[in-house]
């Protein structure tokens, strides 16, 4: 690998301010913030408007779309004639 052109990859904190949750992994990501995690240890934050513990789809609340009346309308409109 060629010097001095790779980020460097260090650990940092994730943090969705919404969902109330944050979580350390290895990142290239850069911040000016930072926060002291459960380990006693200072990392750099990140903020994140959504992660898996605000998406509607992993809470479970997502909307299910009744696509069975829009085919059926579909066919009535536009079906063998």
């Amino acid at each position: 690998m060629k010097k001095d052109i790779h980020p460097d990859y260090r650990r940092v904190v994730f943090r969705d301010k919404s969902g109330d949750f944050s979580f350390l992994t290895g990142s290239t990501r850069e911040s000016n913030e930072t926060i002291e995690w459960h380990d006693g240890n200072t990392y750099p934050v990140v903020d994140v408007e959504i992660s898996s513990a605000s998406h509607p789809f992993y809470t479970g609340q997502q909307r299910v779309m009744d696509t069975q009346g829009r085919v059926e309308k579909f066919k009535k409109r536009y079906g063998q004639k």
